[in-house]
């Protein structure tokens, strides 16, 4: 497997701080979804592996956890966090590889206990329209209901499937929250691996945060429920999809999963109010066909907007796909102008420095109103949000202002 935190690699969008683990540990529990006419593990019992005790606080009744009739066994539950919808027997953990039936209840494994913290900037989210300039503390558990192909963050998303284990803390809510308001962020962000995947962490973070004058944002793949979206929508302010593809194909063969749901569920955020942004990795000879990403680019201005930001990013050689390429920087610009031909009006090119675009313009007359350089704002020309050539506001949330560092 390529080591994406080889020296002299540039830093990506959504890249985890590097998190050491143990290549030789062994998970205790088989990983895998059960469905209905497959037998259980031997021997075992509805009432085995029940409520953990004190010493294993990060294992806590989860929400989202409903009986299931199976005529085989009892005591099964569906999970309805994602749309994966993952039937479990008892003993038998989600396909995210940290929800699990214990006793016929469905518990998460991952509650507090955090592989990734730290503040960076929210451009390295990637937010460009989202509190500009400023910082987010991110958060991560292990797992991933995902199983992309070309994963960055894989030794912590893909650590139940590769059989390490990442090296973690416990950390309650507020004490997160603590850490986030002593090192001056503005938001808190759920990060570098599917956070609906810990939805019971981030709910109870996501409410103190609130409390504490942040705000809350998810990177997400966009396979949430809407029963999840539901328990979500009140305290989440910005979501940025990883918007993989517009076809099913791909989310089949490359990350296990289908289209539908994330189609849905990126007009649900939509619909809610919350900020949106959308970031594609462009992979070459998988996602790169110029139809299909014109095809992309008019369903994104037709169902989310033309004014909904679209981060086009460069591929690094990664987890299972350590033979192809780098995206070449011709495929990135090419897309962009795909995108802006069709009417998306901020369209932003990354990871790839000698092809890189991440000037805010006006979508009237064109103005530059934000420079950006290595994640950081560079020059502000906004006037209480505006453009000043032309007065048009720019689409966005906590643009009235400057950031202090500009």
């Amino acid at each position: 497997m390529d080591d994406t935190n080889s020296p002299g690699r540039r830093e990506t969008f959504t890249k985890a701080p590097s998190v050491p683990f143990d290549p030789t540990a062994t998970p205790p529990t088989p990983v895998r979804a059960a469905f209905p006419g497959e037998q259980p593990p031997p021997g075992l019992r509805v009432e085995d592996l029940g409520p953990a005790d004190g010493a294993q606080p990060n294992i806590r009744p989860a929400v989202l956890g409903e009986p299931f009739d199976d005529p085989f066994v009892s005591g099964s539950v569906r999970c309805i966090a994602c749309a994966h919808r993952c039937v479990l027997r008892p003993g038998r953990i989600g396909i995210c590889g940290v929800r699990q039936n214990r006793g016929g209840s469905l518990y998460t494994l991952v509650y507090g206990q955090v592989v990734a913290s730290r503040a960076e900037p929210i451009e390295k989210k990637p937010f460009f329209h989202f509190l500009p300039g400023s910082t987010a503390y991110s958060v991560a558990t292990q797992g991933c209901n995902f199983h992309c192909a070309y994963c960055q963050n894989w030794e912590i998303s893909q650590a139940h499937r590769e059989r390490v284990v990442p090296e973690s803390r416990f950390v309650l809510p507020e004490t997160a929250v603590s850490e986030a308001v002593r090192a001056g962020v503005r938001s808190v962000a759920y990060t570098y691996v599917e956070p609906t995947v810990f939805i019971e962490y981030a709910l109870d973070t996501m409410a103190r945060a609130h409390a504490a004058g942040l705000r809350n944002v998810f990177v997400t793949n966009g396979y949430e429920s809407p029963e999840a979206l539901d328990l979500l929508g009140p305290l989440l302010d910005a979501a940025n999809v990883d918007l993989k593809a517009a076809n099913d194909g791909f989310y089949r063969r490359v990350c296990g999963a289908q289209w539908e749901p994330v189609r849905d569920t990126l007009v649900a955020i939509k619909e809610r109010g919350i900020w949106l942004e959308l970031t594609t990795l462009i992979v070459p000879g998988l996602n790169d066909d110029r139809g299909e990403l014109r095809a992309m680019a008019e369903w994104i201005a037709a169902a989310v907007g033309p004014e909904t930001p679209w981060h086009l990013t460069r591929f690094q050689p990664a987890y299972r796909l350590p033979g192809l390429e780098p995206t070449p920087a011709a495929t990135l610009v090419e897309a962009a102008a795909i995108a802006r031909e069709v009417g998306l009006r901020h369209v932003y090119v990354g990871n790839a420095p000698e092809a890189e675009c991440a000037v805010t313009l006006c979508a009237d007359c064109g103005a530059r109103l934000i420079d950006r350089a290595d994640f950081a704002v560079t020059e502000w020309r906004l006037v209480r949000g505006r453009c000043p050539r032309c007065n048009r506001s720019l689409a966005g949330v906590g643009l009235e202002a400057a950031p202090a560092a500009v």
